[in-house]
């Protein structure tokens, strides 16, 4: 399948999952180092097409196509010109996402071991105006550190390695999102201790070769890897069984990703 291909696939799928609605969010991916590929401008995600689908380069100029990039496009240049890991940008407005991002909150803390392996931190953007340099402007503080942020009563904007990351990434925030919405009616969410987050880095690093650089190496004089191994064969629960499919997927990195370093935490508490 071709890029311009897997990006209409990925813009009508942002539509199917509801995460968009009318002509809502933006879709863009790296062709080369000099061209990118994005959405045009007042089109329906679910009507997407290869037609549909503008080339510009690293200055926003339009290249090739019919219509009008994105308003949005500004969103993207900050990644592409910032990260030349980011290979793929999707700017969505998740119904859940966007109700913590309208009510300023983030997802800093430490939940789901899925999501700080695979997401890491999500910060809050403060406002800015769409289509305006006020946006982009909210996001530089976060740019180099982050895979996904929360806009201030916007949205969401995720990051990825290509197309199908970036969007996998937006899924996972949305559902995330979701779940803990769900778990402040139950009674409040679990936040993971540095202890536990630590232990997720180091079956994360065994059991896939992703290495955290965490320099965390004793605890009360033991070694943190071994302690996170001796207390998962004397758990009933196995961290590698929560840590899902998608992370093989990465398998092979050398280097887990330096910017999910945990926070510092207390003990489990509610919040």
């Amino acid at each position: 399948m071709s890029l311009i291909s897997e990006l209409v696939k990925y813009s009508n799928k942002t539509y199917e999952k509801g995460f968009v609605s009318a002509t809502d969010g933006n879709l863009s991916l790296r062709l080369d180092n000099n061209r990118i590929a994005i959405t045009r401008s007042g089109i329906n995600k679910g009507d997407v097409t290869e037609h549909d689908i503008i080339i510009i380069d690293n200055q926003g100029n339009k290249l090739e196509g019919n219509g009008q990039a994105s308003s949005e496009l500004k969103i993207h240049l900050l990644a592409y010109n910032n990260r030349t890991d980011v290979k793929a940008v999707v700017h969505c407005h998740p119904v859940y996402a966007t109700a913590f991002a309208t009510s300023k909150a983030d997802f800093t803390q430490p939940v789901f071991p899925e999501v700080i392996l695979t997401i890491g931190p999500v910060p809050l953007c403060k406002y800015g105006t769409p289509s305006t340099e006020e946006l982009p402007n909210s996001m530089k503080p976060h740019i180099q550190h982050s895979w996904a942020m929360l806009l201030e009563n916007h949205g969401a904007v995720t990051f990825g390695e290509d197309i199908a990351s970036a969007y996998n990434r937006m899924e996972k925030l949305e559902h995330t999102a979701k779940t803990i919405f769900i778990s402040k009616l139950l009674g409040g969410k679990n936040i993971l201790s540095e202890y536990e987050v630590e232990k997720l880095y180091s079956i994360a690093e065994n059991t896939y070769g992703i290495k955290s650089l965490s320099k965390h190496n004793n605890l009360e004089g033991k070694s943190y890897s071994n302690m996170a191994q001796n207390s998962l064969t004397n758990s009933e629960i196995s961290f590698s069984d929560i840590i899902d499919a998608r992370l093989r997927a990465r398998a092979g990195n050398q280097i887990f990703n330096k910017y999910n370093k945990p926070l510092n935490s207390k003990p489990i508490n509610k919040s």
